[in-house]
């Protein structure tokens, strides 16, 4: 079973975190993994993506053109990467930021107020990555939430491992939003 997935928004919006840690709790789980990350030299608020393909089989590229799965944090990268989206795929897109939705009928849509959530109920913005990885691990279910709570305290600086309890309760937040 093959995933191949993009994760897209502005620098600083934790995209490449979020990739970074599916990735890393995917290897956790045994499974083959690619990450592939891309972004403007602008880096926080430029934008930034990147590809995360997970398989039970080897994975011959990690260049993909068409995504089974889509997570979207901004209007630019919503304009990009709707139209990629394979028939049939998730696309979840944070909808405080996006004021023009997608329009597309043949892929599953998930809108989620992240942005809204993560400042008025965790009052840590910074946390809104975290809820958006969550809600794809609760429609997808590509890794378990105990995955990425170890690869969460395997990758994160022992120096904020005292953010891991808040970032445990956005991923929860996250699952409760779909």
């Amino acid at each position: 079973m093959l995933q191949e997935m993009i994760f897209a928004g502005f620098g600083g919006q934790g995209v490449l975190s979020m990739g970074t840690l599916l990735a890393y709790a995917a290897m956790k789980e045994g499974k083959e993994v690619s990450w592939m990350p891309s972004y403007g030299p602008e880096m926080r608020g430029g934008t930034a993506n990147c590809i995360v393909n997970i398989s039970d089989q080897p994975i011959s590229s990690p260049i993909v053109s068409r995504y089974d799965v889509g997570i979207v944090l901004n209007q630019p990268s919503l304009n990009k990467f709707e139209s990629r989206i394979k028939d049939g795929g998730i696309f979840i897109w944070e909808s405080t930021n996006i004021k023009q939705p997608p329009t597309r009928s043949d892929i599953q849509m998930f809108a989620l107020p992240a942005l809204e959530k993560a400042t008025h109920e965790l009052n840590n913005v910074q946390v809104m990555n975290m809820l958006v990885l969550g809600a794809l691990i609760k429609i997808n279910g590509i890794v378990n939430k105990e995955s990425i709570l170890v690869a969460l305290s395997e990758t994160l600086p022992e120096r904020h491992h005292h953010l891991i309890p808040l970032n445990k309760q956005a991923i929860e937040l996250g699952e409760s939003l779909v």
